[in-house]
């Protein structure tokens, strides 16, 4: 079956100060690439809005209210030093909410084995109660526990963000039914990720030091996530896929190239191939480096398209439209 890529003009009004790495050239620049013939099979979905419903099986209403109370009219409006509000923020994220749950119920009523949310603002530093990081409402865990709706329990998120996922973290701390795994630099933003970070068994942190690449990357996985993901048994499994571990990106220092977050997704897919019928939803989460971005995408959505077959390169040019 082919993979859905959900998408959505709204992320383009999404606006930042100048200088603010999570900047609109970045969504730009991954509907290029999804939109280049070589992903002329995937299945473009527009995303719909997000539902109160939906934000509050992981947000508290407080949370919820300050998020649409903070929406500007004109201008910018800080929640914190970092996650800046513009008046097409709002809808940018509820969009962003929408889709996560929209490939969800698309996945498990047979439409499709994977699906892809080509999205911003990112999601998983956003805690139960905190927008953070350039995050307001984490899209992964809200999508794990809207397939709860579906009869589902077991739900895993797995997270190669170069910054841990602490606001995943924090809504899955105390269900052993909902996983999350994490490879990510430390010390780093926000500085949470310890292995010895554990919640209730459900949580497993393999955390790499600033320069490590694609070798101690692998161990990570190998040694700590897979093993634990593959015991867990998960009947879906999200992946916060943020490509910001890339060499090239300037918010981190690990040394990741293509071939490793295709490696990563090939590892990931085979586990959900084994528990879950292959259901994957990938969340786009960071990436700050236009090419690093543009490759790790690339390679991610072709490795969720093809499996195992060969990754070509693609040098053809996409639309600068979704």
């Amino acid at each position: 079956m082919p993979t859905l890529i959900y998408s959505h003009p709204a992320c383009l009004a999404h606006e930042t100060p100048a200088g603010h790495p999570e900047r609109i050239d970045r969504i730009r620049t991954v509907h290029q690439v999804i939109r280049s013939p070589l992903f002329r099979a995937t299945i473009h979905r527009e995303a719909p809005l997000g539902t109160q419903k939906q934000i509050l099986l992981a947000h508290t209403e407080e949370h919820y209210q300050r998020v649409l109370a903070a929406a500007p009219e004109t201008g910018f409006e800080y929640l914190d030093a970092d996650t800046v509000m513009s008046p097409g923020t709002l809808p940018a994220v509820l969009r962003s909410v929408g889709a996560a749950c929209a490939a969800v119920d698309a996945l498990i009523e047979g439409e499709a084995e994977n699906a892809f949310i080509a999205m911003r603002p990112p999601g998983h530093h956003a805690e139960h109660n905190r927008a953070m990081g350039f995050c307001f409402f984490n899209h992964a865990a809200i999508a794990a526990l809207h397939a709860r709706s579906h009869g589902l329990s077991r739900v895993a998120v797995v997270d190669f963000d170069v910054h841990h996922g602490n606001g995943t973290q924090d809504i899955f701390w105390s269900d052993k039914d909902l996983f999350y795994g994490s490879t990510h630099q430390m010390p780093l933003y926000p500085g949470t990720g310890a292995s010895s970070e554990t919640g209730v068994g459900n949580i497993f942190n393999a955390p790499l030091k600033a320069g490590d690449g694609g070798a101690e990357f692998k161990i990570a996985m190998e040694s700590v996530i897979l093993p634990a993901l593959n015991l867990f048994e998960p009947e879906l499994l999200i992946i916060s896929a943020g490509f910001d571990a890339h060499v090239r990106d300037p918010l981190g220092s690990l040394e990741l190239v293509e071939e490793d977050f295709a490696w990563a997704t090939l590892q990931l897919m085979e586990i959900a191939d084994t528990h879950c019928g292959g259901k994957i939803v990938s969340v786009l989460e960071g990436g700050y480096d236009l090419q690093g971005l543009a490759g790790g995408v690339g390679v991610h959505v072709q490795a969720l398209m093809h499996g195992s077959a060969i990754l070509d390169d693609d040098d053809d040019e996409g639309e600068d439209e979704i």
